[in-house]
């Protein structure tokens, strides 16, 4: 429906008798604004009236030749479902009028007591409006909790990897327990900064700085951070949390910042290559002890990469160089 408050609606009429339609017209104008009233006379045109999805009101006589008003409530359901549909008759009997009312009519107006027509045709309005509303909010709620089952669920079983992957690595109990801990704080932190933002899109510098915060030692110049505005959609956050968190737990306990004299330069920038743009991140570590490529890769260095193929439709190289560690990461701008 196109009618609200302050546009002019549109008025089918079904009414075979010019004198009735004079009267009916003269009282439906007093509705503000003024409608546009379409006169439909016998059942092919006001068929084509409502094929042509226009009306926003139907106002039906009861007695038609060749054609009575139950018929034309049967088409009006059939063919325009969430209009208003009112009898303004001569003669309705109770029994009809109630019979109507089941079947789907919103009202009925005698037409020796045509001053209530302009009362009825607002009234109706509004209560098509509102059904509309409501059930617009019905559908937006069935979106909401889909995509909310849908999360839950990507989120479920990206914690039982985590969990089975952290098991399969530690060593201890301990050591399970402080890296699965490390991670899933990681996770929920993302989380909250998601929420924060209404699950929309993000901002890359924020991410990164909710994931480094617990383990900066204030605001010293051992973490140095450079890039563009980057936004980010709510499944790449969640990816580069655990990515950013991987890195500087690694970093803190074999990398750079495993000493007074480490550094991590992370920078990013945005490039323009093939289909799209692109997000060329970069986490450079120096100063720190001297790094040698692992015989097998861990559970950090699987993660990242399958986080950055997966989740981030990206990827990432990893190089262990004397000097330090570089990730490279690369995924498609949002």
């Amino acid at each position: 429906m196109k009618a609200v408050s302050n546009t002019p609606i549109t008025i089918l009429l079904l009414e075979d008798s010019d004198f009735d339609t004079e009267l009916i017209s003269e009282h439906v104008r007093q509705v503000s604004p003024e409608p546009e009233i379409v006169r439909a006379i016998g059942r092919r045109d006001y068929v084509e009236a409502l094929e042509s999805g226009r009306c926003d009101v139907i106002l039906s006589d009861y007695s038609l030749p060749g054609f009575d008003g139950m018929a034309a409530l049967d088409l009006a359901i059939e063919k325009a479902p969430n209009t208003p549909f009112i009898f303004v008759s001569g003669v309705l009997g109770e029994e009809i009028a109630i019979e109507s009312f089941k079947k789907g009519a919103t009202d009925y107006v005698l037409k020796q007591r045509l001053m209530r027509l302009p009362a009825a045709v607002d009234r109706a309005l509004a209560e098509s409006r509102e059904r509309v509303e409501r059930r617009r909010a019905e559908e937006q709620l069935k979106l909401l909790v889909a995509e909310l089952s849908h999360r839950v669920k990507n989120t479920l079983a990206m914690v039982m990897s985590i969990v089975r992957r952290t098991a399969s690595r530690s060593r201890t109990v301990d050591d399970y327990e402080e890296a699965l801990t490390s991670r899933l704080r990681a996770l929920s932190d993302a989380h909250a900064l998601l929420f924060e933002s209404n699950w929309g899109e993000t901002n890359l510098r924020q991410v990164l700085e909710r994931t480094l915060h617990p383990f900066r030692p204030g605001q010293g110049g051992d973490i140095g951070i450079s890039g563009p505005d980057v936004t980010l959609e709510p499944k790449a956050a969640l990816a580069l949390s655990l990515i950013f968190h991987e890195l500087v737990t690694n970093a803190l306990k074999f990398g750079a910042l495993s000493t007074e004299s480490g550094k991590v330069a992370i920078e990013w920038k945005k490039i323009t290559e093939g289909a799209g743009p692109l997000i060329e991140f970069v986490w450079r570590e120096s100063g720190g002890p001297l790094v040698e490529a692992p015989s097998e890769a861990g559970f950090g260095h699987t993660l990242i990469a399958r986080s950055a193929e997966y989740e981030l439709d990206g990827e990432a190289r990893i190089g262990f160089e004397p000097t330090g560690l570089i990730c490279e990461i690369q995924f498609a701008a949002a």
